[in-house]
């Protein structure tokens, strides 16, 4: 795969259809340690990306407010909700 100038390349359409990308679809690019880099697959097109955020807002929306803390800070609940972290030491 050659690089053009402007530093774009093309995604083979095997690999483009085992994905599911199509026009508009959002990748990332992350290197690893080893040198290599791995192509992910972010979201759909942006309606359908747009569609998702919308139902993500929405169902916030509706549950909002639902959870009694009983005054806990957010990190006192946490806490409370998975049990104290060991990993983190004293202080």
């Amino acid at each position: 795969m050659r690089v053009t100038t402007k530093g774009q390349v093309t995604i083979p359409k095997d690999i483009r259809d085992r994905l599911g990308i199509k026009p508009g679809s959002e990748v990332e690019f992350v290197p690893r340690a080893n040198g290599k880099v791995e192509l992910l697959r972010k979201g759909g097109t942006g309606d359908e990306a747009r569609k998702r955020s919308k139902s993500i807002r929405g169902w916030a929306e509706r549950v909002r407010g639902s959870v009694d803390a009983k005054g806990m800070t957010p990190d006192e609940y946490y806490d409370w909700l998975r049990g104290p972290r060991d990993d983190l030491g004293p202080g």
